[in-house]
């Protein structure tokens, strides 16, 4: 192994330790129980803020991933905090689903499924079944995938649809955010769809969840990759009529090398090959977004023509496995420059290196952007992951 990719393996166990050390410290909400809702980018709890799903499931996920190469009983002891916390709060058991917002008291506030924030609990109970065996973390995440094939897959032409009603019912606002297209199938849900049956397959050998896996990934093949650009489609009606939008490049490169991953558990060997081929053509065509400094931009909207002149946290984290992978399939030296160049640009404009965790970004001028260190969208999962990848994947000689 190489002087340089020790040091980055070395690295990277240290920020994993100081990220889990920011989450540990500073968001258990001991009045309220649970998680703290929201932090602010001064650092600063918000009082009273909703708590929301996917960041529970994402924090159950991320110590529970991260127990398995720390052996830290802490962190053991904060994912069963996020089960019991999502299995007694969050979890629909009168409708089988999954409240996408709870209040302060425990109260439901909007009580939607929206089928990425069930993809994400499945992802975090099953990650979590595998350090406590726990039967019940298990039974929610088979329930969750269940409800998804019966209310969300469309029989008729395939894929699945955002959101529904608590008890399943259409639903008019299907978006994840506001700055989403309010259509029916989306890229982003789609592969967290399938990043979630991958891992719940992982510990639930279960013939027909493995078919869903294959089909899944023949889906997105189809109509998510543009296999001339290399590029993700991100939008569509329930017809597979595009609805054109921007240049993901995080989402680019997340899927890169997270689509191989599930083609990989789905046991295809027609799909792994072409998701080798894909791997490789989308850490390709991400370069384009890529600056000088080693960061990469968030979005390109190519109707204006001009770049979404902003770096986030989560599309730098991205990065750092996309082309990791890219140089694993390869051995092609360019990607392993591009990901140590990355890492460097992290711990300069990134990193928050008095308090902890990671900024939100930064803008086109190096300013911080004064977002979350810790809310709906901003948890442990993208940058921890990052680091367990690639502690994972820099093999010790």
């Amino acid at each position: 192994m190489s002087v340089q990719l020790k040091q980055l393996k070395s690295e990277l166990s240290k920020e994993l330790d100081s990220i889990l050390n920011y989450w540990s410290k500073n968001t258990i909400d001991n009045q309220n129980d649970g998680f703290i809702g929201q932090i602010d980018f001064h650092d600063h709890i918000i009082a009273n803020t909703e708590k929301g799903s996917v960041l529970n499931a994402r924090i159950l996920w991320s110590f529970s991933a991260s127990y398995q190469i720390t052996k830290n009983e802490e962190h053991k002891k904060l994912a069963k905090r996020a089960f019991e916390f999502l299995s007694n709060n969050f979890y629909d058991a009168e409708f089988g689903g999954l409240f996408w917002s709870i209040n302060t008291d425990k109260t439901p506030k909007d009580t939607k499924n929206q089928i990425y924030a069930l993809a994400f609990a499945i992802y975090g109970l099953s990650e979590y079944y595998v350090i406590s065996k726990d039967d019940k973390a298990l039974a929610i995440a088979i329930n969750l995938y269940l409800k998804i094939q019966k209310h969300s897959y469309d029989p008729v032409n395939k894929g699945y649809f955002e959101a529904l009603t608590r008890d399943w019912q259409p639903i008019e606002d299907l978006r994840l955010s506001d700055k989403d297209a309010n259509e029916k199938k989306t890229m982003n849900t789609h592969l967290h769809i399938v990043e979630a049956y991958a891992n719940l397959f992982k510990v639930w050998k279960d013939k027909t969840l493995q078919n869903d896996i294959i089909e899944l990934l023949q889906t997105i093949e189809k109509h998510f990759i543009n296999t001339q650009t290399g590029h993700l489609r991100l939008f569509f009606d329930e017809n597979w009529i595009e609805k054109p939008d921007v240049i993901s490049y995080g989402h680019d490169i997340e899927a890169a090398w997270l689509l191989l991953q599930c083609a990989e558990i789905s046991e295809d060997e027609n799909l792994i090959a072409n998701y080798k081929k894909y791997a490789i053509q989308m850490a390709e065509v991400t370069k384009e977004g890529l600056d000088t400094d080693g960061g990469l931009w968030y979005e390109f909207d190519p109707e204006k023509n001009e770049l979404v002149a902003e770096k986030h946290w989560w599309v730098q984290a991205e990065a750092l496995i996309g082309f990791y992978n890219a140089y694993q399939l390869t051995e092609n030296e360019s990607y392993l420059n591009i990901v140590l160049n990355n890492w460097e640009f992290i711990k300069k404009h990134i990193l928050d290196k008095q308090n902890g965790e990671w900024y939100w970004g930064i803008n086109k001028d190096n300013s911080l952007i004064e977002k979350d260190k810790a809310g709906f969208w901003k948890c442990p999962y993208h940058n921890g992951r990052a680091c367990l990848e690639l502690i994972d994947r820099i093999k010790t000689e």
